[in-house]
């Protein structure tokens, strides 16, 4: 059974049809401007009790309001491609949203690579009417392949337009930019790189990568709620990829030791580097970040309340990621390494003519210290130490090494979480949960030697 609706001029719009025992409203909206899809909103009417004609009059009484309701909202949606769409949201939201540079920055490239081609000209409100299934969808094919690949093989071509898919490129002559490299078939010398278009391999996104692009589309969702564009953010009900739980693997105390031997072997400042941040456990660029100034040695202490980081237009220099800075206390070993530094530096700076200041950088790559070392050439160099030596580590796993070394000692919580910058302990638990629970059986072993024996 289909009831018909008529429209001005006589155009049927929408449907009213028995399904079972209730009525189902059905109005077309048009197409997805995305997907192409036809738009149909549909909605039910139950019958109280059918058969009986009073309640059939009743279910049709009110299914006419429904399709009132649903032509309302389709004509709204169909306004609403040209009027308001998410790409427009992130246009208006992303210039004043409160964020640091950094993270700015991997907003607009994740708001370009990966939610503008998907959602940038959907209507505002069909994607209230379904967020969960057109996002879960999204999110799922990020899962399965970072760049959305439709399953079948194809080369990633590495230049556009007509070109050899292998290359091989050598400078003009010593001393030119990258830019002005000539191409050749027959010469692989020291001086030449190979351009290679390679088959396509599925790289899966990261849980964690994902809920920072939900983080994105909901931020704004929000801003348009404040706005009054829409009723209420559809972006919590959204079923998001569990985040697997973080599993440091942090070198053991042998490894450290002869990791920490071959740095200082290299130099005192890279071997400084490298201990300053197993001991503190300060994040990469909080430790490069440094100034003579932030090291009281006499008090044994140094204050991370920076961090080098790279922004949108180079290096810059930030508050750190909590936006708290911190003092951390320091052992004699690593006071006296550290003046050892400082008087190094300080003769390095004296062949110059220029004097050690509380400006001058701890950390740099220049021989007047007038700058920071890039982050960046410090992981590489760490990565090819422990590769040299065999031994399978990141330099970000110095910080985990400080905080496991710490709670397996018996250190408390909030002292650990403290030292890391961690805002509260929570972060810390979450983090170091396997090194807690073995600071606890030490904590157990601690108490129980101080009670008093039980008699045989």
């Amino acid at each position: 059974m289909s009831i018909k609706g008529a429209a001005e001029g006589g155009r049927q719009r929408g449907s009213i049809r028995r399904h079972r025992d209730s009525l189902q409203v059905r109005i077309s909206a048009g197409k997805d401007p995305v997907t192409g899809d036809r738009i149909v909103l549909t909605e039910s009417v139950t019958i109280e009790r059918p058969g009986v004609e009073r309640f059939e009059r009743a279910a049709m009484k009110e299914a006419e309001k429904v399709r009132t309701r649903l032509q309302a909202e389709a004509d709204s949606l169909k306004v609403a491609r040209t009027k308001s769409t998410f790409g427009a949201l992130l246009d208006q939201w992303l210039p004043q949203a409160e964020i640091d540079p950094t993270t700015r920055m991997n907003y607009e490239w994740m708001i370009r690579d990966h939610i503008r081609p998907v959602l940038g000209e959907v209507p505002l409100v069909l994607l209230m009417r379904d967020a969960s299934e057109r996002l879960e969808r999204l999110y799922a094919d990020l899962r399965r392949c970072r760049r959305r690949c439709d399953g079948k093989p194809f080369i990633e071509h590495r230049a556009s337009g007509p070109h050899e898919c292998r290359v091989v490129q050598h400078r003009r002559g010593p001393g030119r930019p990258p830019r002005d490299w000539l191409t050749s078939h027959d010469c692989l010398g020291s001086g030449c790189q190979v351009i290679e278009c390679q088959p396509h391999r599925c790289e899966p996104y990261s849980a964690s990568s994902i809920r920072a692009i939900h983080g994105i589309i909901s931020g704004a969702l929000s801003a348009a709620v404040r706005w009054k564009r829409i009723p209420y953010n559809p972006a919590p009900a959204v079923r998001l990829p569990s985040k697997r739980k973080t599993q440091p693997r942090p070198p053991s105390t042998q490894d450290m030791a002869r990791i920490i031997e071959a740095a200082h072997q290299s130099s005192l400042e890279w071997g400084t580097y490298v201990w300053l941040s197993a001991v503190t456990g300060a994040r990469r660029g909080e430790v490069v970040a440094l100034q003579w100034e932030d090291i009281d040695l006499d008090a044994g202490a140094v204050v991370l309340d920076e961090n080098y980081v790279r922004g949108p237009d180079g290096m810059i220099l930030k508050d750190t990621k909590t936006h708290q800075g911190r003092r951390v206390s320091l052992d004699p070993d690593t006071v006296r390494l550290l003046q050892q530094l400082k008087e190094e530096t300080s003769k390095q700076l004296a062949a110059l003519g220029i004097s050690l200041t509380g400006q001058t950088w701890v950390f740099s790559a220049r021989p007047d210290f007038s700058a920071p070392r890039d982050p960046s050439s410090l992981t590489r160099r760490y990565g090819r130490l422990a590769a040299k030596l065999g031994i399978k580590t990141q330099l970000k796993e110095l910080r985990h090494y400080s905080a496991t070394q710490l709670l397996t000692a018996g250190v408390d919580l909030r002292t650990v979480a403290g030292r890391l910058g961690h805002g509260d302990g929570s972060t810390t638990l979450r983090h170091y949960a396997a090194w807690v629970g073995a600071a606890d059986r030490v904590a157990a072993a601690t108490i129980a030697g101080t009670m008093p024996k039980l008699g045989g």
